[in-house]
């Protein structure tokens, strides 16, 4: 499955590389009001969420039949999120690049692009269209593109969050010197989920290191588990958009 996602986003990226050059994305950037930054949002002294907007997944198919990007991108503002993720793969998540920009109208909160990234055109595509910070998997990037895709993010005043799932791409984040990272529960090649690789892998994420814990996070009893295993935040998709209440899922995962 990821390496079908990721052929067909290469294809994506060189269609885009067409309709929309860079040197476009840069008329673009220039338009855009400072970014925000994401690091300091997920400290604290309570476990933070950074929330989802997502519409499907390969798993579960559509989650939400009534999708609609801005309106539950408020409701994630409004219920005490410290942050949005904005999941923008469209083959697989009915995702878009425009929910980003939408969103970006409507919230004051730093906002997260979350796809698939390994080219630098998507680092000027994610700032254009109104990203604060991105996701990057190091399952699918070599260190070198790691760390030259974070360099790049970083001139263009974009954070990182570096996501990994086993015990060599910890010690690749650390080694790209990754602010944030994001210890990820499903195993993307099975799609299988445990909450306990978090438990695994945040005893080996050095001090100064914000961590966040994504998939797999559905009850209040699966936060308090994370908060004692050191997670500074959470990541929440699937619990949050099925939830027949939004406000009251948020409440009962965050407390707020």
């Amino acid at each position: 499955m990821l390496d079908k996602i990721i052929a067909k986003k290469r294809e994506e990226v060189e269609q885009g590389k067409k309709v929309a050059p860079i040197t476009y994305l840069q008329e673009l950037i220039a338009r855009q009001k400072p970014a925000l930054d994401l690091a300091p949002a997920l400290k604290g002294d309570h476990i933070r969420l950074i929330a989802e907007v997502k519409q499907a997944s390969p798993s579960r198919g559509v989650l939400s039949p009534n999708f609609n990007p801005t309106k539950l991108a408020r409701t994630y503002a409004e219920g005490g999120a410290a942050a949005i993720s904005v999941l923008t793969e469209a083959n697989h998540f009915m995702g878009s690049i425009e929910h980003l920009a939408a969103i970006k109208e409507v919230v004051g909160l730093p906002l997260l692009r979350k796809d698939f990234i390994f080219d630098p055109y998507q680092i000027y595509e994610s700032r254009a269209y109104g990203a604060d910070a991105l996701l990057l998997i190091a399952t699918i990037l070599s260190q070198g593109q790691l760390e030259k895709l974070m360099s790049l993010s970083h001139s263009l005043r974009l954070g990182c969050l570096v996501e990994v799932h086993d015990e060599g791409e910890v010690e690749r984040a650390v080694l790209s010197d990754a602010e944030i990272i994001g210890i990820n529960n499903r195993d993307l090649n099975t799609f299988s989920v445990d909450i306990n690789t978090t438990r695994r892998l945040r005893p080996l994420v050095p001090k100064g290191k914000i961590v966040v814990s994504e998939s797999g996070i559905r009850s209040r009893e699966d936060v308090e588990k994370l908060r004692k295993w050191g997670v500074d935040a959470v990541l929440v998709g699937e619990a949050l958009v099925t939830a027949s209440d939004v406000r009251a899922k948020m409440k009962e995962l965050i407390g707020k």
